[in-house]
This record gives structure tokens, sequence and C-alpha cells, in this order.
């Protein structure tokens, strides 16, 4: 009987270095990296924030050239429910890239609508998904209508929230929640879909 594979997990528990860790990851099919970056816990999604590296672009969120093309990112966060959720992102008709929130709640919380937005060189991350912005103009075919975060009830989970972005793979990034800039209201971890 052959050995057990390392996975992600292993790894960043063991002490591994982020190259090692973003080597890994980016030799992995697409569902079998997804897998394993949803299957990090509540204190893995931290130590790994802390590894991970703040340089990190917008085109990891959405490429350019790719306008109003939606690329899908899976996510994981370290709230005690309602942890799995997708965020949708694309290049916008200016250029700018946005996106929102979908999940089992979106119909009643709303899509929580966000602008992305490189940070210079902020050592939290170099890429800030801001819901104090929402997007300006066409978003996807299909996409939910566009509703402030200070609107309904959406403003109690995004209005006066940004998260920060650190860059752990080619397709795995981890974020840090703030509220207000100073309250921290957790970690999560996104896997993006497609090429």
């Amino acid at each position: 009987m052959g050995a057990a594979m390392t996975t992600f997990t292993d790894l960043l528990r063991s002490g591994a270095s982020l190259d090692r860790i973003g080597k890994h990851l980016d030799g992995l099919a697409q569902d079998v990296r997804t897998a394993e970056a949803m299957a990090l816990s509540r204190g893995d999604q931290k130590k790994l924030f802390d590894l991970a590296s703040p340089v990190i672009t917008l085109d990891h969120l959405a490429p350019e050239g790719g306008t109003l093309h939606p690329v899908v990112h899976e996510g994981m966060n370290n709230q005690p429910a309602f942890r799995k959720f997708q965020k949708p992102c694309t290049r916008g008709l200016d250029g700018s890239v946005f996106g929102y929130n979908e999940g089992v709640l979106r119909s009643v919380i709303g899509p929580g609508y966000f602008v992305a937005r490189e940070t210079g060189k902020d050592p939290r991350g170099h890429v800030v998904v801001d819901y104090f912005m929402c997007p300006a103009g066409e978003v996807p075919t299909g996409w939910p209508e566009i509703v402030p975060n200070s609107v309904g009830l959406q403003r109690f989970v995004f209005h006066r929230c940004r998260d920060y972005l650190r860059k752990v793979s080619t397709h795995v990034s981890i974020g840090k929640a703030y509220k207000d800039e100073h309250t921290v209201m957790g970690y999560f971890v996104l896997a993006r879909q497609g090429a």
C-alpha cells in the first residue's frame, strides 16, 4: 500500500514554505485544488494569511481582456455558519474589476457588490475588495441588480467593509475582512475556477 498523498493542509501545518505550497497547488487538477482549499480549518486560514504574499494583482481576480466575462472564485470563510460562497468577478467596460457574493443567503441579504482595486503597497494586501464602492455601468448577463451595500439587510454584512487579499498560488488567494478598517471580521480562502 502506498503512502498517503500530502495535502495543502498537511503542508501548511508542517511549516512548508509558501513556494512549496504554491507548487503543490499549481500541480493539482482544479477540482482537487478547490477541494483542498475548501478543507482548510478556521485556524489554518489565519496561518495561511500570515504566510501568504501581499503582492497580488487585479489579474488574479479577473484577467485583462475578459470584459464582462465572469470568473468565479469558490470561497470558504471561517465564520460559524454559511461558510461556503462564491465571488464572481469580472472586468467592466471601463477596465475596472468588480464582483458580488453568491451564496445561500443572497436572496435575503443581497448581492454584496464590490469594486476591487490595487492598494499600492499596503502590507495587508496589494488588492482590496472594497464594499464601500459599487460598480458603475453594465454587469454580465444574469448577474443580480446592483444594490448599494448601505441598503437593506446587506448593510449588516457588507456595509463599510473591505477585504484585503494575499496571493497563495496561481489560482488560490486568502483574504482578511475588516469593518471600518480596524475591526477584523475574519478570514476566507478563494480558489479561482476556469483556465
